[in-house]
């Protein structure tokens, strides 16, 4: 069998890895052009194209797949493609060419979640769950018939980041599974129940701006999902503060008002309803670090009010 692997991003790299240790044979990888990255704006591989080139795969890297590849995938002549977050939508035209098929891994229990950052929609929405779908690719946005689906429990304090590295594992064990299904002809496709979807934008860094009026449970839910991009902030001296973990913690005042702020109790912050308790975070120009640890070198006052300029 001739697979052709599109993906992008650290999610995307154990799905590839796992098709090659399979012994499979990945005839090529597409992937997004290189980005400028780092503050000298250096063009930079994405990581999947770094995994196919330390594998020696051929890498394609089309600004736009459906106007520029066409002819390059029908030479090319996969009898099955698989996608994991690559990042452009397929045509029907680039869709027909394999005849087993387009597979994707899809980092949500559809239909729930469609869309570019499930994963983060999930933390932010406060679901207990999370997980991916194998499905079968159509011409809309996370629409195709479903595949094969595995759940995960969404850990306390678990990032966005860190949900995002388990469930590129359990994306890459579950290709393999939906592949082999494929194989022995035991694959039943399932359409997506349409009254049960929910449909997610893309992240934004206006997202990241912490409105201290609403609940605590959403602040954190919105720490925890916006981490490690855009990040949820507030304003602080010099610039505005990262804010990476936090939980929910008893405690009253102006929203926004630090209620505790030492090496012991560590940093809690009023909300519109209950406190939260900042775990880990980074200053302007910092790393991240323990809220505790921070609080040694850098005093903050109780009573203080941290609120937007124009708010």
């Amino acid at each position: 069998m001739k697979i052709v692997f599109m993906g992008t991003p650290d999610f995307a790299v154990p799905c590839l890895a796992a098709l090659c240790d399979a012994g499979y044979n990945v005839i090529g990888v597409y992937t997004q052009p290189d980005r400028p990255k780092g503050r000298g704006n250096k063009l930079t591989p994405s990581p999947v194209k770094e995994e196919a080139l330390r594998r020696g795969i051929p890498v394609y890297q089309p600004q736009r797949i459906r106007k520029e590849s066409v002819e390059e995938l029908k030479a090319l002549a996969p009898d099955l493609c698989v996608t994991a977050a690559f990042g452009q939508i397929l045509s029907q035209e680039l869709l027909d060419i394999p005849p087993l098929g387009n597979i994707n891994v899809h980092a949500s229990l559809l239909p729930r979640h469609r869309g570019s950052a499930p994963i983060a929609w999930g933390i932010l929405q406060g679901d207990q769950q999370a997980g991916i779908t194998t499905m079968l690719m159509d011409r809309g946005v996370d629409t195709g018939a479903m595949l094969l689906q595995r759940s995960v429990d969404i850990l306390p304090q678990e990032s966005c980041g860190e949900l995002t590295e388990r469930l590129s594992h359990v994306g890459a064990e579950l290709l393999l599974e939906t592949i082999h299904a494929l194989e022995a002809g035991t694959l039943k496709p399932i359409p997506q129940d349409e009254s049960q979807m929910t449909y997610d934008p893309k992240l934004t860094k206006e997202m990241g701006i912490v409105d201290w009026q609403k609940e605590a449970s959403d602040i954190v839910h919105q720490i925890h999902g916006l981490n490690p991009w855009p990040a949820a902030t507030t304003p602080w001296e010099n610039g505005r503060l990262k804010l990476l973990k936090a939980e929910v913690a008893e405690g009253s005042g102006a929203p926004g008002e630090i209620l505790l702020a030492d090496s012991k109790a560590g940093l809690v912050i009023a909300c519109g309803k209950q406190a939260v308790r900042i775990l880990q975070l980074q200053a302007p120009g910092g790393k991240p670090m323990n809220s505790k640890d921070y609080l040694r070198g850098h005093p903050m006052t109780v009573g203080t009010v941290l609120k937007e300029e124009n708010a």
